[in-house]
């Protein structure tokens, strides 16, 4: 890979990254690389700091008051922080799924609906494409298409979740965030967002935040583990799961701690 090829991989740079809650310091000085069209895993204890660092990502941190961040966050080589930078234009090319499922008290069409609509998006035949091909992207058309009018709160947990990445993709995103996706979800429903998102990642940039080691085993291609604030280790998810580098890594990962 040459060095141009190399540099439009790269979607996220982040250097130096600390953020602070008036007094205290939740992320210590953290720098790394997210590349395009992989799966980027956030493991470590409660605590760690994986939630709040996802959050960087699209400047949800924005919304805390206390909050303070410094070091350089580039999006496509654009600071991300940058006054000058539209926020909402951020949030809708880096795009975020809740650790619960979130619908919005309306039909399945009208959640996927919602965002383009938000967009200027009023031709009905349209939105009817959006709906469709992004409930297909999400693997939920074929179990809905015969109740798009019915209310998205009728689906099972499963269900509501593929709906929320649904309507995260027909944003046109190009980052998806998951804050861990799959912990409300039975094993069932969580193997369906696991093949998913193996799926969404030839389209997408997917970083996932997870406790569950294992599931960032199956399903990512680099693993960053957290501890306390630092990054310990960040490399191939391979290399993290069978050579760690630093013993706190190796402690995490056989269950000596956390």
């Amino acid at each position: 890979m040459n060095k141009i090829e190399k540099q439009n991989k790269v979607v996220f740079e982040l250097k130096n990254i600390n953020l602070f809650y008036d007094d205290f310091q939740a992320i210590k000085d953290i720098t790394m690389n997210i590349n395009a069209n992989e799966v980027t895993a956030f493991i470590g204890p409660s605590g760690c700091g994986k939630s709040t660092f996802i959050r960087i990502l699209n400047r949800m941190n924005d919304l805390i008051p206390s909050c303070e961040i410094t070091g350089d966050v580039l999006f496509k080589q654009k600071d991300a922080y940058n006054k000058d930078f539209d926020v909402i234009e951020l949030r809708s090319k880096v795009g975020m799924v809740f650790q619960k499922p979130n619908p919005f008290p309306m039909s399945i069409y009208d959640n996927i609906a919602y965002g383009p609509k938000c967009q200027g998006i009023r031709d009905k035949k349209a939105l009817d494409e959006i709906v469709e091909s992004s409930l297909k992207k999400a693997a939920l058309w074929n179990e809905v298409s015969d109740r798009l009018k019915k209310s998205a709160m009728s689906l099972s947990g499963g269900q509501q979740q593929r709906l929320c990445i649904a309507r995260t993709i027909a944003m046109k995103p190009e980052v998806i965030l998951m804050d861990e996706p799959t912990s409300a979800l039975d094993p069932v429903s969580t193997s369906k967002i696991e093949d998913l998102i193996n799926e969404l990642k030839n389209d997408y940039t997917i970083v996932i935040v997870t406790h569950n080691m294992q599931q960032a085993a199956r399903i990512s291609d680099r693993t960053a583990f957290f501890l306390l604030g630092e990054l310990i280790e960040f490399d191939d998810t391979t290399k993290i799961f069978s050579k760690p580098i630093h013993k706190k890594t190796e402690d995490y990962i056989t269950g000596r701690f956390g």
